[in-house]
């Protein structure tokens, strides 16, 4: 992969990152708005709860009224703090099921599509007198006296906030067959909570259209970026194929044309058509060139077909006597590469096309010999089908290369082997004649330990 991919490429990735980035920020935005909006819309609905003259409030009025009482009592010395807390906390239970009760109506009549609980917190009781200022109740945290409502955990974000009641106090209370009279001031400051069982889950649902809809842009996105990184790398690839292949072409037809060429110089010079047989063995050079010209022609042409565009003429031949027929046909002109041949325990008949099949086992006999082999074995097996194993001692094909090996126009790199002619097109022709023929071609292999192809046909 060059740099200027590669480059491409990872400007890509950062840009999609950080478009990501700022979607889920706004994602998030979006999120907290519909969160404020949801609790100030909750918050609203429970301060209504309890208004002017409801049963709510006979009950906030019960409470607070039999509170003054018994703070008329904390100041002359007839309860204790402790006492007067424990009557508070008493009174409140008492009251709480009607509390609740009354609230459960209230909330019944909003139409809610989710649960809306509420309670309050006694945070403080402050009394003030002519002598002094009083702590009576004190709690920053306002979590351990709950006053009327439902039991839950508070949380912070479901806080409605605090109500503060003020009130100045003046009685008369005999004791001891005397009368006393007391003033005093007394501030009492609660902490308002709401609670919503799954309201996270409330604000995603209702965010669930635009979360879907930018799930599927970003999936669009992603395959975009994808699609068009192949794209241009698949481009790339073919432009790399394509030169490959007329440099490898032009190579090759430029060695039949200069022979051409030079027999043509020589048999216009007439000193040298004088000469015995010199112009017979030229003709025979240059129809030998024209031969192979032709062939490297009708290879280009050939290989441009698919499997389904190959029309094969199937005849019926002994698997043995043909795989030996192209082997001695192979060993003519590689007489120095030992060969091993092992035949079927019994002969076996199979319907092929010979010339395309003997094409292609001649060329991985070839490829064998081109890159390293040495030693080469020929195996037949037969069981529910054929298969033929051509194995080599070669330089082997990488993990890289081998994926792509019956590829058009594909030829591996080897630095080891140099000036290997060839299209790369050989196997890309032979996986397309074993395809028409039903059959498939697989390969082996590991660099430096030689490669092993196998072909497996159907027996018709």
């Amino acid at each position: 992969m060059s740099k200027k991919i590669i480059l491409l490429v990872v400007a890509s990735i950062i840009g999609l990152s950080a478009l990501s980035l700022i979607q889920a920020r706004l994602i998030q935005n979006t999120y907290a708005l519909r969160k404020e909006a949801f609790i100030d819309k909750t918050s609203e609905i429970v301060g209504k709860i309890g208004s002017y003259a409801t049963p709510i409030d006979s009950i906030s009025d019960a409470i607070s009224n039999t509170f003054l009482k018994d703070l008329d009592k904390f100041t002359v010395n007839l309860l204790s703090k402790e006492m007067l807390l424990n009557r508070l906390k008493a009174i409140n239970d008492s009251l709480n099921p009607r509390f609740i009760s009354e609230y459960k109506k209230e909330i019944k009549g909003k139409s809610l599509n989710y649960d809306l609980k509420y309670h309050k917190i006694l945070q403080s009781i402050i009394l003030v007198d002519s002598l002094k200022t009083d702590t009576l109740y004190f709690d920053k945290e306002a979590k351990d006296l709950r006053l009327v409502g439902y039991d839950f955990e508070n949380d912070p974000e479901l806080r409605l906030g605090t109500s503060t009641w003020e009130t100045s106090r003046s009685f008369e209370r005999k004791l001891s067959g005397k009368t006393r009279k007391g003033k005093y001031d007394v501030v009492f400051k609660t902490v308002n909570y709401m609670n919503i069982d799954g309201w996270n889950s409330i604000i995603l649902t209702e965010m669930r259209g635009l979360l879907i809809f930018s799930f599927c842009i970003f999936l669009f996105v992603i395959g975009l970026f994808y699609y068009s990184i192949k794209n241009l790398i698949t481009q790339k690839k073919i432009a790399d194929i394509k030169t490959d292949f007329i440099n490898n072409i032009t190579h090759e037809l430029k060695t039949p044309l200069a022979t051409l060429s030079l027999a043509t110089k020589m048999l216009k010079r007439q000193d040298l058509n004088a000469q015995n047989n010199f112009a017979e063995s030229t003709i025979e050079t240059i129809e030998r060139q024209n031969i192979r010209l032709q062939k490297l022609v009708d290879q280009v042409l050939n290989n441009s077909l698919g499997y389904n565009e190959i029309e094969l003429q199937k005849e019926s031949v002994s698997l043995n006597d043909f795989v030996l027929e192209i082997v001695d046909d192979f060993l003519i002109s590689n007489k120095d590469i030992p060969l091993t041949n092992v035949m079927c325990d019994y002969d076996v008949l199979i319907e092929v096309d010979k010339f395309y099949m003997s094409t292609v086992l001649s060329n991985i006999l070839e490829n064998a010999v081109k890159y390293g082999g040495t030693e080469l074995k020929v195996q037949l097996k037969h069981n529910k089908g054929i298969e033929i194993i051509i194995s080599d001692n070669g330089i082997g094909i990488s993990k890289k290369d081998i994926q792509q090996i019956f590829n058009k126009f594909f030829r591996a790199e080897n630095k080891d082997i140099h000036n290997v002619k060839g299209l790369g097109l050989g196997l890309y022709y032979s996986n397309q004649i074993i395809k028409a023929h039903n059959g498939t071609i697989s390969v082996k292999s590991e660099k430096g330990k030689g490669t092993t192809f196998s072909i497996k046909l159907p027996l018709d």
